[in-house]
């Protein structure tokens, strides 16, 4: 594999063998962060338990108190009151029947977090299989699924994340960008952590947290020494 002259010299200033603390993991993610863009620093942990088994799903959401650095555009399928009160909490598109339609006939699917109201689930089915697929269905575990449609949207707007294992048994979630800074990536980095820990599953045996790296868009991995 050919390595990009950047990335060369990304690796060339940490040790990609080493497990650092977490605030120098932070400060040599954000080094080795040589792009032109401002690049996400990137947290995945590898867990142990079997993704296979559904008593051993992880599987949640946690408000970064600093978010995430994306502007994310909200998408609200509800009526009414609740409607109206999406709209006052800054949806960026709020709608109902016609929505679903639009996804339906069009592959609508310009908008990064889709929330709707109970009432709404039952059409909701009818574009599962367009959602589904892109991690853009609603859902209860992830609380996109409310009668609180107006704080859901906020969460969103305030850098709501949703961490999920995926099939190698690890969890892939942004905690930032670059331009954050080390202070405010290692609170990020702290918050998420803290809720990957508490939501581990009672079926879990053994050691839980396998490891943990933190990496930039372009940049390599850096090992964490995590310790709960």
């Amino acid at each position: 594999m050919k390595l990009g002259k950047n990335y060369k010299a990304s690796i060339a200033e940490v040790d990609v063998k080493k497990a650092y603390d977490p605030g120098v993991a932070v400060e040599n993610a954000i080094a080795t962060a040589k792009a032109k863009f401002d690049e996400t620093i990137e947290l995945h942990v590898r867990l142990g338990v079997d993704p296979r088994q559904a008593d051993q799903q992880v599987r949640g959401t946690v408000v970064l108190p600093n978010g995430t650095g994306k502007k994310v555009r909200v998408l609200v399928i509800a009526k009414g009151e609740r409607a109206d009160a999406a709209t006052a909490a800054g949806a960026d598109i709020v709608g109902a029947e016609e929505i679903i339609q639009k996804i339906l006939s069009d592959n609508f699917l310009d908008f990064d977090v889709c929330v709707t109201s109970p009432d709404m689930m039952g059409q909701m089915g009818r574009v599962a299989r367009i959602l589904g697929p892109k991690g853009l269905m609603p859902s209860p575990k992830s609380g996109t699924v409310t009668m609180d449609v107006a704080k859901a949207v906020k969460d969103a707007k305030a850098g709501k994340v949703e961490y999920r294992l995926d099939k190698t048994a690890i969890i892939h979630c942004p905690i930032g960008k670059k331009s954050f800074g080390k202070d405010k990536l290692l609170e990020n980095y702290q918050t998420l952590m803290d809720a990957i820990v508490k939501a581990k599953p009672a079926a879990a045996k053994g050691v839980y947290i396998k490891s943990v790296t933190l990496a930039a868009t372009m940049g390599p991995g850096i090992k964490v020494a995590h310790r709960i």
